[in-house]
C-alpha cells in the first residue's frame, strides 16, 4: 500500500510528497539519508563504494550469500523506489541510496534489489567519479543478472536503459536499438510506465544523433497521443520539450501535427510547471532543449543565461550534461570574441578542458565536437592556420561518426570564420554546404536562416 501510494502520488506530479514519504518509511526501518547532500559529501560516498567494488566480478556476485534478514530487504525494496523517484525530485540522493544499496549488499547477501542497485552504482560511478570504464563495467554486471532471471522482462523494462552507461564509450547512436529491446520487454512484462519512457528516451537518443528530424517529427506526435491516452502525464510532458525542438528547427510551428487534446505546452510553460512541482529532471529536459535551439540559431547570450540559471539550480550530474557543455562552450567562446569580454573567454576554455577529458572516454560520440570548440578558441586566438585545420577536422570526424547535423553546425560556423576573414567565396561555399544538410537533416527553418545569412553576405560584397 505504501508503495502504491508512493507511485501515485509521483504519477500526479507530487514528487516532494512521494519522496519524503519514503523517507520516512525508510527511517522506520533504519535508513537515513540526507536531501540536502552537499556534492563534495556525494562524491566521498560514491569513490568510498567504488572502492569496495573494484575488484567485482560475475563470480564475485554468484558466491555472495542470500540476504536473509527482512529488515534490510524490506528496506532495499523502497531504496529501489527512492531511487526511482528521486530522478524527478531529489536527485543528489540517487549516487547516496546506489551506495547504500551495494554496501548493505556485501554486508548482508544477494537479494533481487541487487540488481538495481549496480544499475544506479554505474551511473553514480560515472558522474560522481568520472571513472567511465568502472561504470560501464558496472552496467555490463547488472544486464548479465537481468539476462535469464525470472524477471528478465520487467528487470530490462526499468534497468536496461540505466544499465547503457557504455553509449557514454560506444556510439550513441547504438542506443536505439537498446531503447527498442527496452520498449518490448515493457510491452511483454505489461510494463505501461517503462514503455512510454522507452519511447520518450527513443526520441532523445534520435534528436541528438539521428539524421532524421521529419521522420522523428511524425512519431512524437504518435508517441505523444500513446502517452495521453495510457494517462502517463508526466513522461508526456517530458516529452514535449524534445517535440518543441524538433518543431523549432522544422518551422511550422503553428501546424505542427498536434490537436488541443494533447494540449501541447511551450517552454516557458513546460519550466513553469518543473518549477511548481519541482521536478528536477523536467527542468534539466527544458533547459538542454531551449541551448540546443538557440545555440544552432546562433542566439548566444541565452544560451550562457540558460547554463547559468541551470548550474544555479542543481548540482546534481545527468547523462546529457556533456551537451550544456558544448553548447556553452560555442556560444561563449563567439561571446568572447564579439565582445572582448574575458568572463566568456574563462567559460569556453573550461569547457575545452572539459571535453579534451571526455574525448580519453569515446573518440566517437566527442573528437567532432572538441575539434569545434577549439576551432572557436583557435579563431579568438587569432590562431587562424590552427582555426581552419580544427574547423576542418571537426567536419570530417562529425561526418566519419555520423552526427550530420553536427556537421551542418560545423561547416556553418566554418564558413562563417571565412566570411569575416574576407574569403567570402569559401566561406559561402561552406555555408551552402551547411545549408544542404540541415535541409537533409529536415532542419528547413535552420537552413532558411542560413540562407538569410548567405544573401546578407552576397548583398554586402555586392555592396563593396
Amino acid at each position: 500500500a505504501r508503495t502504491l501510494r508512493a507511485k501515485f502520488l509521483a504519477s500526479q506530479s507530487q514528487y516532494a510528497e512521494a519522496v519524503n514519504g519514503v523517507l520516512a518509511i525508510l527511517s522506520n526501518l533504519g535508513e537515513e539519508f540526507p536531501q540536502d547532500a552537499c556534492l563534495e559529501h556525494v562524491t566521498s560516498t560514491v569513490k568510498e563504494t567504488q572502492a569496495l567494488l573494484k575488484d567485482i566480478t560475475k563470480e564475485t556476485i554468484r558466491s555472495l550469500p542470500t540476504m536473509t534478514d527482512n529488515t534490510k530487504l524490506n528496506a532495499m525494496k523502497f531504496m529501489d523506489l527512492l531511487i526511482t523517484l528521486s530522478f524527478y525530485y531529489s536527485p543528489m540522493l540517487v549516487p547516496l541510496v546506489a551506495c547504500r544499496m551495494m554496501k548493505l549488499t556485501f554486508e548482508l547477501g544477494y537479494c533481487k534489489d541487487t540488481i538495481p542497485g549496480l544499475a544506479h552504482m554505474s551511473h553514480a560511478i560515472m558522474h560522481y567519479s568520472d571513472d567511465v570504464h568502472m561504470a560501464s563495467w558496472m552496467g555490463m554486471l547488472a544486464e548479465y543478472l537481468i539476462n535469464g532471471n525470472l524477471d528478465e522482462h520487467s528487470l530490462r523494462a526499468r534497468l536496461t536503459l540505466l544499465c547503457s552507461v557504455r553509449y557514454f564509450v560506444k556510439p550513441l547512436q547504438a542506443a536505439v536499438g537498446t531503447v527498442q529491446n527496452v520498449y518490448n520487454s515493457a510491452q511483454i512484462a505489461g510494463d505501461v510506465d517503462n514503455a512510454m519512457l522507452s519511447l520518450c528516451v527513443y526520441c532523445i537518443v534520435h534528436i541528438f544523433s539521428i539524421p532524421d528530424l521529419l521522420g522523428l517529427h511524425k512519431k512524437m506526435v504518435n508517441f505523444l497521443y500513446q502517452m495521453a491516452k495510457s494517462k502517463r502525464i508526466s513522461v508526456l510532458i517530458g516529452l514535449m520539450s524534445y517535440f518543441n525542438t524538433a518543431t523549432a528547427f522544422i518551422g511550422n510551428e503553428d501546424s505542427c501535427g498536434i490537436d488541443a487534446a494533447i494540449e501541447l505546452k511551450t517552454n516557458n510553460e513546460l519550466f513553469q510547471i518543473a518549477e511548481h512541482t519541482q521536478n528536477s529532471l523536467l527542468m534539466h529536459n527544458v533547459i538542454i532543449n531551449q541551448m540546443y535551439v538557440h545555440c544552432y540559431f546562433r542566439e548566444y547570450l541565452p544560451v550562457t543565461d540558460l547554463a547559468e540559471k541551470y548550474q544555479m539550480s542543481t548540482r546534481a550530474k545527468r547523462v546529457l550534461d556533456f551537451y550544456f557543455v558544448f553548447f556553452e562552450g560555442i556560444s561563449a567562446l563567439c561571446l568572447a570574441r564579439d565582445t572582448k569580454q574575458d568572463k566568456w573567454r574563462k567559460i569556453g576554455e573550461k569547457n575545452v578542458r572539459y571535453m579534451t577529458q571526455l574525448l580519453e572516454y569515446s573518440t566517437w560520440n566527442f573528437e567532432n565536437k572538441l575539434d569545434l570548440l577549439q576551432a572557436e578558441l583557435h579563431y579568438l586566438n587569432n590562431h587562424h592556420n590552427m582555426a581552419e585545420l580544427s574547423y576542418q577536422a571537426s567536419i570530417v570526424s562529425a561526418r566519419k561518426h555520423r552526427f550530420y547535423h553536427e556537421e551542418a553546425l560545423a561547416c556553418e560556423l566554418y564558413g562563417i570564420y571565412l566570411v569575416e576573414n574576407k574569403m567570402i567565396a569559401k566561406g559561402l561555399e561552406q555555408l551552402q554546404n551547411a545549408r544542404e544538410k540541415y535541409v537533409k537533416w529536415g532542419a528547413a527553418k535552420k537552413a532558411d536562416a542560413v540562407k538569410d545569412f548567405m544573401d546578407m553576405v552576397n548583398q554586402t560584397a555586392n555592396y563593396l
